[in-house]
């Protein structure tokens, strides 16, 4: 199975990737865009800039159509771009532009895994970072995905709890995928 996990930032998402990943033998894992980027030398603006976020966007894109089968995605090109979406310069963008591509990116997934933000917060935010903008994106990935505002036939498992419960739920969608 090809698997994305996504989610607005500190919600767990690469923790779980990293645990599922411990229980299937055989899969590899592929890290998020910006983490991808850095690897590959590219220098983010701090805070990222519109053309950071596009970067990431085709990276993710790249990276799926990359990878091969039996793979886990830290993050997808949906995630990247309810970020750009949701960025403070969102009005420069054309999201016409991505769309497309995002979602034949999607249709090659066999699931997706939202990380929802939970009340309470499981994982608190460092002083610096914007507790609104997180969860405007973590909204905006709820639209895409949840309410089906990309347009996309995929099926979104949703998890919560704490980390046993994810992994639980993970592991028991992934078994009815290969009975």
């Amino acid at each position: 199975m090809r698997i994305a996990f996504s989610g607005s930032h500190r919600v767990g998402k690469s923790t779980l990737v990293e645990r599922i990943a411990e229980r299937l033998r055989g899969y590899t894992t592929v890290d998020e865009p910006y983490h991808l980027l850095e690897d590959d030398g590219y220098e983010f603006a701090d805070p990222p800039s519109l053309e950071d976020f596009e970067a990431q966007l085709a990276r993710s894109l790249a990276a799926l159509d990359d990878a091969g089968s039996d793979v886990l995605f830290d993050r997808c090109p949906v995630d990247v771009l309810a970020y750009l979406l949701e960025h403070d310069d969102a009005n420069a963008v054309d999201p016409d532009r991505w769309l497309e591509k995002v979602r034949d990116a999607v249709d090659t997934l066999d699931l997706l895994v939202f990380v929802p933000i939970e009340e309470p917060d499981r994982i608190a935010l460092a002083p610096h970072e914007d507790a609104r903008h997180r969860r405007a994106v973590h909204d905006r990935l709820h639209d895409l995905l949840i309410d089906e505002a990309l347009g996309v036939d995929i099926e979104v498992l949703t998890v919560g709890g704490d980390a046993r419960a994810r992994i639980d739920r993970v592991m028991a969608r992934i078994a009815l995928g290969s009975a």
